[in-house]
């Protein structure tokens, strides 16, 4: 179901002076990136990939994620199952009717990520339940950006 929306002209060839630089999409797109086990299905190891054809689905994900799609957000699903999986994930993903952009195989295993990286990076913890994202504040880890 890999599809390019609306956004795609967002991601073309950027530049800065003389110098080609990364796009960056405007604030009402999100770049979502969403884990498969655990958070829109069972939570299937990569040990046991025959079970992974007949994961059981979380409802509320396919009906909020695809709403994010047609919304013109992109969707990447960015798994922990290796590219040996990607054929059986791929089929799962069309069965159960998920819409999405790409499809990233092999982060790391083992949780407990600190992204880093230039661009603005926001992270959600998946507790259960897909619902819209509401603002709270809290408390995070930054760069001591200051200049000595």
């Amino acid at each position: 179901m890999s599809n390019i929306s609306g956004a795609e002209e967002f991601l073309r060839e950027t530049t800065e002076g003389d110098h080609k630089i990364s796009p960056v999409l405007p604030d009402h797109i999100k770049n979502y990136l969403i884990d498969i086990d655990g958070t829109i299905c069972d939570d299937i190891p990569n040990e046991e990939p025959e079970r992974m054809a007949t994961a059981k689905l979380y409802p509320d994900a396919l009906e909020t994620l695809n709403r994010w799609y047609d919304d013109g957000n992109l969707i990447c699903f960015f798994t922990s199952r290796t590219e040996i999986h990607r054929e059986v994930t791929e089929k799962w993903l069309k069965d159960n009717g998920f819409k999405y952009h790409s499809l990233l195989m092999g982060k790391p295993r083992g949780g407990n990520y600190h992204w880093i990286d230039n661009h603005l990076v926001k992270a959600t913890r998946f507790k259960g339940q897909f619902t819209d994202l509401v603002s709270k504040e809290v408390t995070i880890q930054v760069f001591d950006d200051q200049t000595h």
